[in-house]
């Protein structure tokens, strides 16, 4: 079974940067064919997309990241990396990675706090 670990989060200030990181394990061995993406989850609210990557590395980002963080790949590692910089409160949530389909598991996340 699929298995996904994402690290980096932490307590950052506003505009503040930080890089989470979704190491894969047990995948198939066609994990650069894959649309990967990045999933966020607010105490309250529904788990959102934020960010996903195809094959062949094109993009897309929720409009409320858009221009602040940039999501990439390293097939050969079989992680997912997401940069992120000028961080707002609102940011605040757990982080998980997953495929663009949600069709693997879920990981434990990573916890990221925009605070002051």
């Amino acid at each position: 079974q699929v298995q996904l670990v994402e690290s980096g989060g932490g307590l950052v200030q506003p505009g503040g940067s930080l890089t989470l990181s979704c190491a894969a394990s047990k995948i198939p061995s066609l994990f650069s064919l894959i649309p990967m993406a990045w999933y966020r989850q607010a105490p309250g609210k529904q788990r959102e997309l934020v960010a996903s990557i195809t094959r062949t590395t094109s993009t897309d980002y929720a409009d409320s990241v858009k221009g602040r963080f940039t999501i990439s790949r390293d097939n050969a590692e079989y992680t997912v990396y997401l940069q992120m910089n000028s961080l707002k409160p609102e940011d605040t949530a757990i982080y998980y990675c997953n495929t663009k389909s949600a069709n693997w598991g879920w990981g434990q996340g990573t916890q990221v706090t925009v605070s002051s």
